[in-house]
């Protein structure tokens, strides 16, 4: 027994000595497992899921034959109010109709959704009885028609039940879901991709969410088509999204740092930390922001760059579905919780917005400065992609070329300078604080660990950009 344990030991080594050394796999802190000791409180494996991801102009109008393949009988199609009046939804109702696929249309979607939108959207789709969704929208569509499916595919359900611990119970999904099919209509969330559905929690005055492998969509339909219709702003803030996607799952604990080892597979997170597969995604997805991301914003018309934006939203949504963000995101959800008056120019809503790109991208310079102490290679190679001169940088100046890079993009897009232009104060920062601490599952993913004072000081930080 010894003998062969010595072999298997040897065939390990020669294994990790033969590995691939090329960029993308030879990364500071990758390593190669071995066999795991018994008592490991660290994860040592992490696991790839997506989505099926259809992409091509014009690949709405398939929707229809998909359901018809799959035995559809009874559909829920979800959007909103405004999206209802637009060609994409238009497209999508054409191609079921013309299938032959009985509908009902759901278009109460609330952009930026809450746990009362979700019960609203979700009491729909209990009454409805369907055999398949189709979700026709950017991030809030989607995130409100996964907890749709969940919630009446496991009907005795309480609401807390799936919701992200230590809001809720963060129970592991056990029921079979119906097949969902997502059309995004922006390019930023990436929710096509993943099985994160994201609300703001009304009582705690923040956004938390529901992260299962089971809720992802069946199919996600990339049309970049649709993206023609979306105002700039619009575009800007859904950029943001990708690139702190992209930047914070890269730059996250690499997944063998992350705790606790899971007991059962079912109970490893979707957010598992960032690992050789996201890393590919990720970088990748930054690439295409950096090039594409300012003419998208800049020219309606340029299809060229809004395609790739919509594409660059697909990639860095593999990446983060996988390895997660961290506390851009943690530190985002207060700030579009606590929102006070402030609304978003070209959001056609009756209510207070910070839409979710800008409250993320709004403390990114504070925040890569902070994380940059842990692996500052890599805040160093995302500086030099998004258009940094690194050459002679040295590793202990990697946060603050970071956070300048960032500050130039942001301020070349005419952002909001800072938290105080939207509305809040230094008077603001316990408040803010607070509403980050419950969200453990992103900002655990840190590569650097943060007190309370830690938080404070981020925000404060972030209450000027320029």
């Amino acid at each position: 027994m010894a003998a062969t344990r010595a072999r298997v030991a040897h065939l390990l080594r020669l294994l990790q000595r033969a590995a691939c050394q090329c960029p993308a796999h030879s990364h500071t802190y990758s390593q190669a497992p071995g066999l795991p000791p018994s008592g490991k409180t660290t994860d040592y494996a992490f696991e790839m899921a997506v989505s099926n991801i259809r992409y091509g102009p014009g690949v709405t109008k398939e929707v229809g034959l998909d359901l018809q393949n799959m035995g559809a009988k009874n559909v829920c199609l979800m959007t909103d109010k405004t999206l209802s009046q637009l060609p994409p939804v238009r497209v999508v109702m054409d191609s079921l109709v013309r299938n032959g696929i009985n509908f009902q249309v759901y278009d109460e979607v609330r952009v930026e959704p809450t746990d009362s939108s979700f019960m609203d959207a979700i009491e729909f789709a209990k009454k409805g009885a369907f055999d398949a969704y189709v979700a026709v929208g950017g991030g809030s569509t989607m995130d409100t028609c996964k907890a749709a499916n969940l919630y009446a595919s496991s009907p005795n359900s309480e609401f807390l039940d799936y919701v992200n611990a230590p809001i809720g119970k963060g129970k592991p999904v056990l029921v079979p879901l119906r097949p969902l099919i997502a059309v995004p209509t922006t390019s930023g969330t990436g929710s096509e991709t993943t099985g994160v559905a994201i609300f703001d929690y009304e009582h705690l005055k923040v956004k938390t969410g529901i992260a299962s492998r089971a809720i992802k969509p069946t199919l996600g339909l990339v049309d970049p088509l649709h993206t023609l219709h979306m105002p700039g702003q619009v575009v800007a803030n859904s950029g943001f999204d990708v690139l702190c996607h992209a930047l914070e799952s890269y730059t996250a604990l690499p997944y063998h740092m992350r705790s606790p080892c899971p007991s059962n597979p079912i109970m490893r997170p979707a957010y598992q930390g960032s690992n050789p597969i996201s890393d590919i995604w990720a970088v990748h997805a930054l690439r295409i922001v950096a090039k594409y991301l300012k003419r998208a914003v800049r020219n309606p018309d340029d299809l060229e760059a809004r395609s790739n934006m919509h594409l660059a939203s697909a990639f860095a949504g593999i990446g983060f579905g996988n390895a997660g963000v961290h506390l851009c995101h943690g530190m985002s959800y207060p700030i579009s919780g606590l929102v006070k008056t402030y609304k978003a120019k070209d959001y056609n809503v009756d209510h207070p917005l910070v839409p979710h790109g800008l409250s993320v991208v709004l403390t990114s310079p504070a925040v890569f400065t902070f994380t940059a102490q842990m692996f500052p290679e890599r805040h160093l190679e995302t500086a030099e992609i998004l258009g940094a001169d690194t050459r002679t940088t040295k590793r202990q100046d990697a946060g603050p070329v970071l956070a300048d890079t960032l500050r130039k993009l942001l301020f070349d897009l005419n952002v909001d300078n800072g938290l105080a232009a939207i509305g809040y104060s230094k008077a603001d920062i316990p408040a803010l604080v607070k509403g980050t601490l419950p969200q453990e599952r992103v900002t655990k993913l840190a590569p650097r660990p943060q007190s309370e004072e830690d938080l404070s000081a981020l925000f404060e930080a972030s209450m000027k950009l320029y």
